[in-house]
């Protein structure tokens, strides 16, 4: 491949990835005003991985917790968001979602030159499968940060979702636990004065 044609396929995938900012989430900012984008989720969630690095378990690499953090959406730009306390979240691992989230990742990986499609992809595909350190932390973090928008938000989703205690605590709190129990634990005992 040559360097022009290398750059064409690097600018093609960036140039892709900028309509991550369009995907609109169910979680709103912080302050409520408005729902976050998915581009802004995975520049929050980078940042989370940097400041809650000392969260993570033994031997944990928060450079490529980073990296798996900032393209872990990417396949949102063709599936679109499924909020995980909405009807469909509890299906969000469908076989029909898992399939249409394999051929997103093909496509917008596949627009990066072959070494750096093979290495995103890997990345992601690890992500997905959350059975090493470093992706059942990331994983962890994907959990907390909604969790924490909604508690700034005064609650959020979880009452435009009904959402009780016990869902937050099967659906998010089990994943957060998993690669930071300390965090689970502080950030359990500050959703006990909302689900009273």
């Amino acid at each position: 491949m040559t360097q022009d044609a290398r750059l064409t396929a690097q600018f093609a995938f960036l140039n892709e990835a900028d309509r991550l900012k369009s995907v609109l989430r169910a979680t709103t900012l912080c302050d409520g005003s408005r729902r976050e984008n998915s581009g802004e989720h995975s520049w929050h969630l980078a940042l989370y991985a940097m400041v809650l690095a000392d969260q993570s378990a033994p031997g944990v690499n928060i450079d490529r917790v980073i990296r798996m953090l900032l393209i872990h959406d990417l396949v949102e730009i063709d599936v679109g968001d499924v909020p995980i306390h909405s009807e469909n979240g509890q299906a969000h691992a469908s076989e029909a979602t898992v399939k249409a989230e394999q051929a997103a990742a093909a496509r917008i990986f596949g627009l990066l030159p072959p070494d750096q499609a093979a290495s995103f992809r890997a990345l992601w595909d690890e992500f997905e499968a959350a059975g090493t350190p470093d992706a059942i932390f990331a994983k962890s973090l994907d959990r907390v940060q909604p969790v924490m928008a909604n508690l700034q938000s005064g609650g959020g989703t979880w009452i435009t979702y009904n959402v009780t205690a016990d869902q937050l605590e099967t659906r998010v709190g089990s994943k957060i636990a998993r690669g930071a129990p300390r965090l689970w634990d502080w950030v359990k005992a500050q959703t006990t004065a909302f689900f009273r």
